[in-house]
């Protein structure tokens, strides 16, 4: 039973390293030691800030806490997508140095894992298939996905230091430092109705 305990301080205390490295990266934007009354000082003033600030809050709680400590978890999450219109599931791991450029239309189911550095624009869907599929979707570090994109399959391996391109679909694997986009059509497509 003690090996158990230790194993989940241990867990959480990994858990709040990555809160607290996630906060200064995104909330307080300072090479500054961290400290929770800067943070809470620039989740005030910037309002820019407070999706970052409640979402990280939230996320560590869904994954270190008790049944009532999940439950207030997905209430903030509830709360953040009802304002901004960006769903991110909180069981996805995303590493520090997130940027939402626009917020609305976000999606991002809970089987991703997420590299360091994403830039997400207004519009992506990053999911599965299908409900009961399994698998996951790893996205490397350094990675820029352009507005109106999906990427949905299921392990999927995006590499590190790609751009996908704007509206763009995405189901394979992409290998690292690459450039990728679907090329488009002048042609438009006209259907009589009846």
């Amino acid at each position: 039973m003690s090996r158990l305990c230790i194993r989940i301080f241990r867990l959480k205390e990994y858990q709040y390293q990555i809160l607290k490295n996630c906060l200064q990266r995104e909330v307080m934007d300072s090479e500054k030691d961290f400290s929770w009354f800067r943070t809470l000082h620039r989740a005030i003033k910037c309002p820019g800030r407070r999706f970052y600030f409640w979402w990280r809050i939230a996320n560590y709680l869904y994954k270190t806490g008790d049944k009532a400590s999940r439950k207030y978890a997905i209430s903030i999450n509830r709360k953040l997508r009802n304002k901004y219109g960006t769903d991110i599931n909180l069981g996805a791991d995303i590493g520090p140095g997130l940027k939402v450029s626009h917020f609305v239309g976000i999606v991002v189911a809970d089987c991703c894992e997420i590299g360091s550095n994403l830039n997400i624009k207004q519009n992506v869907t990053i999911g599965i298939k299908y409900e009961n599929q399994s698998g996951k979707i790893y996205i490397g570090n350094n990675v820029t996905i352009g507005a109106n994109s999906c990427i949905i399959g299921s392990d999927i391996n995006i590499g590190n230091n790609v751009t996908i391109g704007a509206m763009s679909f995405v189901d394979k694997n992409v290998p690292n430092d690459c450039v990728v986009y679907n090329q488009r059509t002048d042609n438009l497509v006209y259907k009589r109705i009846a």
